[in-house]
């Protein structure tokens, strides 16, 4: 059984691409006023908003458990409306020896379509796939459509 893996999921929402990748990228602070049941805060430790290099750390809930996650963002790409980080800290390294998160969003019709990718690489082979983080990103995804679309309304 191999230690690496990938997990993925898409999502169809009614926001434009561009407003929801500048959330993702340049604005992640916000997540937790439109998202508070999936992440209670976000700050900056190092760089600025927006800018790769930065680090940010993440207050979130996840499987029902509040946890931390400090993350480097590791690529910007406002044409393909992409977002990647690497976990460099917090609970999601106490099961996997790394983690990255690619965040993309396609214009679809009138709204978008969210891919979120997930690469890691377990500890041992009884660490399970990340699920709870899947589900993490499906809520937040809508909890940030709604607050886009509401601002059009």
């Amino acid at each position: 059984m191999s230690l690496v893996g990938k997990s993925e999921i898409d999502i169809e929402i009614k926001a434009p691409a561009a407003e929801f990748h500048e959330v993702i990228s340049g604005r992640p602070h916000h997540i937790s006023n439109v998202s508070p049941a999936h992440i209670q805060s976000c700050e900056i430790h190092e760089g600025e908003w927006g800018k790769p290099g930065s680090v940010i750390f993440w207050n979130y809930t996840h499987d029902g458990v509040p946890e931390t996650a400090k993350e480097i963002i590791e690529a910007i790409d406002n044409e393909k409306n992409s977002t990647t980080f690497k976990v460099i800290e917090g609970h999601l390294l106490e099961k996997y020896k790394n983690f990255h998160i690619v965040v993309q969003a396609t214009p679809k019709g009138e709204g978008s379509l969210v891919h979120w990718t997930f690469t890691y690489e377990k500890l041992h082979e009884n660490i399970p796939q990340p699920q709870g983080i899947v589900q993490l990103a499906l809520g937040m995804t809508k909890d940030i459509d709604a607050h886009l679309t509401e601002q059009k309304a």
